[in-house]
């Protein structure tokens, strides 16, 4: 008879997680052979620890799970009769579309922060807001066997982090570095993020100016690839989100007839006018622009560093709604600070300020660019110059296929 509340050693958690989270995001090519489920479980992204599991373990594994009635064996295809594995954890503990996509990151990726869960779940399952995640994670602590447990916080973490029950965690993952939640900047709400950036920039805006409008200068790679975009941008109007005090506007500007420069902060739009009084700026926000007044859309989107203060969770959606922008050819560049942390800042150009620095994992960044549709993606990742916060840089472009 089947078990209420399984207990799964490493290895099982790996292969029932890696199941569960194939079935869900590539169902065309589910169940999976013994050689797809290799892959999975050896994957080098969105598992922790990253593991190297050979067709034996995987087999003992598997008649393992079969004789517990945790996966069946499948044959299919007409004539060949390969077999295939399909989990049935979800179907003996009676799981939700919700509740199967956040145990299965608990399961790939080990303790988790409520707002990593919303991220990492959105190809499985798309939760409205983290208080959705937050109720799914209580339903399944409150179960007469409770499958999930909240930790207690631990030094240098700024929010709880979620367990299963399913088993002992790998050592490796126990053992290792408290995780930092992306998505603390949003915890009061978008608004009340975009007010703190925006009165920040407001007030840091002469300083700022001063400090960075030269910047470039001592940029060789940023003048690089913002001249590749220039050049092979269709012809037509070309947007700069995030602008700043418009030296990337200006940068562009040196090769395109058309540059607008867009910035949430007033007070920066004002220093950008006055740098560079050639060009078009005017105050917006990035996540609700339009298309141009007189074309179709967008030649290019520039955006460097623009996604800084944003969760990790925003990016897909963000990315998405300035691809749609382009037009056909059309390209997207950004240029964002590469990790998995957040640092606060409480100075910004002299000025004091209240601000919090997102870094972005390039992998999930790469995801939500081809996620948007986006084709010809490149991808680029430097270390810090001498003069520059010590963090390293991401840089993406990609093109609206068409």
């Amino acid at each position: 008879m089947a078990e209420a509340r399984p207990q799964l050693s490493a290895v099982e958690q790996r292969v029932l997680g890696a199941l569960m989270e194939k079935q869900r995001t590539v169902p065309a090519s589910y169940p999976l052979t013994l050689n797809a489920l290799r892959t999975a479980c050896n994957q080098t992204s969105n598992r922790d620890p990253v593991t190297d599991y050979d067709d034996t373990l995987l087999q003992t594994t598997l008649k393992e799970l079969r004789d517990r009635e945790l996966i069946r064996p499948v044959w299919s295809g007409a004539g060949s009769r390969v077999l295939k594995y399909h989990q049935r954890l979800e179907e003996q503990l009676g799981l939700s579309d919700a509740e199967v996509a956040v145990l299965t990151v608990l399961l790939l990726r080990g303790p988790q922060a409520v707002g990593e869960l919303r991220t990492r779940t959105a190809r499985m399952h798309a939760f409205a807001d983290r208080a959705e995640v937050e109720a799914t994670l209580r339903g399944l602590a409150e179960r007469p066997e409770p499958l999930v447990v909240q930790l207690e916080r631990r030094p240098g973490q700024r929010e709880e982090r979620w367990a299963h029950l399913l088993g002992p965690l790998p050592e490796t993952v126990a053992a290792q570095a408290p995780k930092i939640d992306r998505e603390v900047v949003i915890a009061d709400g978008v608004e009340a993020r975009n007010a703190r950036v925006r009165a920040a920039y407001d007030a840091a805006a002469a300083g700022y100016a001063l400090e960075f409008a030269d910047e470039l200068d001592s940029k060789p790679f940023d003048c690089w690839f913002l001249d590749r975009v220039a050049a092979e941008a269709p012809r037509g109007p070309v947007a700069d989100v995030g602008t700043g005090p418009g030296h990337v506007a200006g940068r562009l500007a040196t090769q395109r007839a058309e540059v607008l420069g867009i910035d949430l902060a007033p007070a920066m739009i004002d220093e950008a006018k006055r740098l560079f009084p050639d060009v078009e700026f005017q105050v917006g926000d990035l996540t609700t622009m339009l298309r141009p007044r007189a074309a179709a859309g967008w030649s290019a989107i520039t955006a460097w560093y623009a996604f800084v203060h944003m969760a990790a969770s925003e990016l897909p959606t963000v990315i998405a709604g300035l691809a749609r922008l382009l037009v056909p050819g059309g390209l997207l560049a950004f240029a964002l600070h590469a990790g998995a942390a957040v640092h606060h800042a409480d100075e910004l150009a002299g000025t004091p300020v209240d601000l919090d620095f997102v870094l972005h994992d390039p992998d999930e960044v790469i995801d939500a660019v081809r996620g948007a549709g986006l084709v010809d993606v490149e991808w680029y990742l430097r270390s810090p110059l001498p003069h520059e916060v010590q963090t390293d840089r991401l840089y993406v472009l990609g093109r609206k296929a068409g």
